[in-house]
């Protein structure tokens, strides 16, 4: 599926990704050893045994990472110049091995670039647990919605975009 053109996104339309994922225990490993992330919280199950949490957590930049992955095909798949930055990063909640996750982006902003040529569109990234996984949330005033999903990450997205051919 190609991605959108910058004529194509509309401010306030929010865009839910179909593609999910089930985060397995050797994603969140191979993770890790690539970005060389040795934090026992995500690696050692007696350490994180006795954390806050009861168990190892995925790594939040897998996270953040997978939703950004999640997103590329609906939005910015074969018509992107360029990311150019992912601003106001929060993790609200823990994800777990086997937790699936998806994603959907809403569109907060976008402009021409000054010479007219491309745009550069702003996207709001939410990641959220779907399912219930047992171990409920961490802030009480934090509830699970009626779909029985939790939010996870969120960020802001903003790319340089492509312009559709005028020809």
């Amino acid at each position: 599926m190609t991605g959108l053109y910058y004529e194509e996104f509309e401010v306030g339309e929010t865009i839910a990704h179909e593609k999910r994922r089930t985060i397995s225990e050797s994603d969140n490993q191979r993770f890790c050893d690539m970005t060389m992330n040795q934090q026992p919280l995500h690696l050692d199950a007696d350490f994180a045994a006795d954390t806050q949490f009861g168990d190892r957590l995925v790594n939040g930049l897998y996270t953040m990472s997978l939703a950004v992955g999640l997103s590329i095909p609906d939005t910015t798949d074969g018509t992107i110049v360029a990311n150019l930055s992912y601003d106001g990063v929060e993790h609200p909640n823990p994800v777990f091995h086997g937790d699936t996750v998806r994603a959907q982006s809403t569109v907060t902003d976008k402009r021409e670039t000054s010479d007219g040529e491309r745009g550069v569109v702003t996207m709001h990234v939410e990641a959220f647990k779907v399912g219930g996984d047992g171990k409920g949330t961490e802030d009480a005033n934090e509830t699970e919605t009626e779909t029985d999903e939790t939010l996870v990450c969120e960020f802001d997205r903003t790319v340089l975009a492509l312009k559709r051919d005028e020809e």
